[in-house]
């Protein structure tokens, strides 16, 4: 066999804790070929990025690699020594494509500015930065290096990120989570070009992903990772298709199948250990969350060990199988309320439009289309597409944040003018929205006691002792404890955040809740926690969901409508499982081809994501122009 481009040997990185030495990597061992992929699988905090930091000798001043050794092309290398092959031997993709692009740089200067570190002639620079671009599959290049990144659209900004990173033909590309921000269709377009461009220069490739399943398309071979441990490492379509780890097995259950049957989340308990926690924990650090551990496992810590050829497992306990691994508990989503019900919330030929100002002229364009929609209590409603699409537009029409352009939104049959004169519930108590980012959306000055009941400060009369007991009754119906309370987001985990963010927003007892994008930026068995609590919320109060997402799967897991957009229009729309067992618009095909198969033999991404064309490119029919 020939010799790895990058090869770990049992290494173990370690910070200082109150006099202690803490091992935030342990014993990480794993090898990459040319022209091969390895996945670094596992949630936030798990110790993916860290490798990264290893790799690229990046280590902060506090760690250091306190056991085994790195090996690039078969040498020991040190972390100087790796510094000094950035952007030549080794390259990253970065995760978040906007922010890694200069603002203030053209794409061009951006280019040259990195061919020249390379050595690349400058006369050369032109043509092989048009070359890199075509590789990547962008349309007119020319025109693409004379644009700044705000111009683009993260896809484009991610693909210009790969071109750069393979312009110096580097023997390994570390992708640190490259598609984590992306909808699901140029998510799918940018794996496609990821993929094509390593097999075209025979590159070895580390993939950091927190998708277990789009790993396991992607992948030769996936290491999965928890609290600084590969807890399973092995061929990566019998990691996703059996996994025998515990936490792998959370892992793949976490996400909602897209086909087949339909199975409730497995929610796990607690969180991912922290730096005190791995201090105090001598043996295995999932231990605390694992529903197989027994006393061995809080005791020493397992080691790996194959259970068959190139498949390995580091767990005390048995490991899981396919009769203690099946999922048996089939979810049944709510069953709605019945089409007499009077409408929460009625769109009457809603749309927005926007004047602009191009090349002097001034015209229209339309960030939604005229749309007519209702929502009935108890309803849960999902609004799916790509980014761009108009559904953050419907959400913040839909809660007032914006005016509609034309046409009328009801609230329980009046006007929003005619709802605030009424003498019943105020606006806030009927619908409540949630937001994206609980970190923007959360002040970092108050507690989570004074979060949650912030709007009651509006209401005279109510003492401290009645609003601290409203705190204590919204943080368990969202199933926080009653001592975070006194707790500041700052020392909150982001699924917590967001569950404050929802019980904010339950204060007022609403009647619909708007949900915008809240699970996209969670690890997955967090997502679950949250999906599990709207059921809950649902079933127990009454409250109807409008549910913005990009993810079909979590769609088809929570709602019983949907609604697809493209352009700022409904495409299609009607029961979730009905849409989603036999789409009939062009467009839906798409999106749902896009997203990666629970099963491992499919072939992802389809073909129809070719790498070259644009959207527009791909399905000319789909796309009709924006009038602009």
């Amino acid at each position: 066999m020939s010799v790895p481009v990058i090869e770990f040997k049992q290494v173990s990185v370690s910070v200082p804790v109150q006099g202690q030495s803490v091992e935030l990597l342990r014993k990480v061992s794993f090898a990459v070929q040319a022209g091969r992929t390895l996945g670094l699988v596992g949630e936030s905090g798990a110790g993916k990025s860290m490798i990264g930091r290893v790799i690229s000798g990046m280590l902060p001043s506090n760690l250091r690699l306190s056991s085994g050794q790195v090996c690039f092309q078969g040498s020991v290398v040190t972390g100087a020594q790796m510094r000094r092959l950035l952007g030549r031997k080794v390259a990253f993709v970065p995760q978040e494509p906007l922010s890694s692009l200069n603002p203030v740089l053209t794409i061009r200067q951006q280019m040259f500015e990195h061919l020249a570190r390379l050595g690349i002639p400058r006369a050369s620079r032109e043509q092989y930065c048009l070359e890199r671009l075509h590789e990547v599959g962008l349309p007119d290049p020319p025109s693409m290096l004379g644009r700044y990144a705000h111009e683009l659209s993260g896809g484009q900004c991610q693909r210009i990120l790969i071109a750069m990173a393979f312009s110096g033909d580097p023997e390994l590309i570390v992708a640190d989570e490259p598609t984590t921000a992306l909808d699901v269709i140029t998510q799918a377009q940018i794996i496609r070009i990821l993929r094509d461009v390593q097999q075209r220069h025979q590159t070895a490739v580390i993939l950091i992903t927190h998708d277990l399943r789009m790993a396991a398309h992607v992948c030769d071979e996936v290491a999965v990772l928890y609290a600084g441990d590969v807890v399973e490492q092995g061929p990566a379509a019998d990691v996703l298709d059996t996994p025998l780890h515990p936490y792998s097995w959370a892992l793949k259950n976490a996400t909602p199948a897209l086909n087949g049957p339909l199975y409730a989340l497995p929610s796990l308990a607690d969180i991912m250990p922290g730096l005190k926690d791995m201090r105090d924990l001598p043996g295995c650090r999932f231990a605390r969350r694992c529903p197989t551990r027994n006393a061995v496992c809080e005791q020493r810590a397992p080691e790996l060990e194959a259970v068959k050829p190139g498949h390995w497992v580091s767990c005390a306990g048995p490991c899981m199988t396919r009769d203690t691994a099946a999922q048996t508990q089939l979810h049944v989503l709510p069953q709605g309320p019945s089409d007499e019900s009077a409408p929460l919330v009625e769109f009457q030929n809603v749309e927005r439009s926007y004047r602009v100002t191009r090349n002097g002229r001034r015209s229209l364009m339309y960030a939604l289309r005229p749309l007519s929609l209702s929502v009935r209590p108890g309803e849960m409603v999902g609004v799916v597409g790509e980014s761009g699409s108009g559904k953050s537009t419907v959400a913040r029409l839909m809660v007032g944040l914006l005016q509609p352009s034309g046409g009328q939104v009801l609230v329980q049959g009046q006007s929003r003018e005619q709802f605030a004169k009424g003498q019943g519930e105020s606006l806030s108590q009927t619908i409540q929205m949630v937001f994206q980012d609980p970190d923007s959306a959360l002040n970092p000055r108050r507690s989570v006691q004074q979060l949650v009941t912030q709007v009651l400060e509006l209401q005279p009369g109510m003492t401290p002792e009645q609003r601290r007991q409203k705190a204590d009754e919204l943080m368990a119906q969202v199933g926080i404890a009653q001592d975070a309370g006194l707790r500041f987001p700052s020392e909150l985990s982001g699924g917590q955040k967001q569950r404050v963010n929802i019980a904010r927003a339950l204060c007022v007892q609403p009647r619909l809740l708007v949900a915008d994008e809240i699970v996209s930026g969670l690890d997955v068995s967090v997502q679950a926690l949250i999906l599990n609590l709207l059921l809950r919320l649902n079933k127990e109060l009454g409250v109807a969901v409008v549910f913005i997402s990009h993810d079909l799967s979590v769609i088809r897991y929570l709602c019983t409508r949907v609604l697809v957009m493209k352009n700022g229009e409904v495409v299609e729309q009607g029961n979730t499982a009905e849409v989603f067992a036999d789409p009939q618009h062009p467009y839906t095909r798409l999106l749902l081809g896009s997203v990666p198969p629970d099963d491992s033999s499919q072939i992802w991404p389809a073909p129809l994501d070719c790498p070259s064309q644009t959207v527009s490119e791909a399905a000319p029919a789909l796309v009709p122009a924006m009038a602009v």
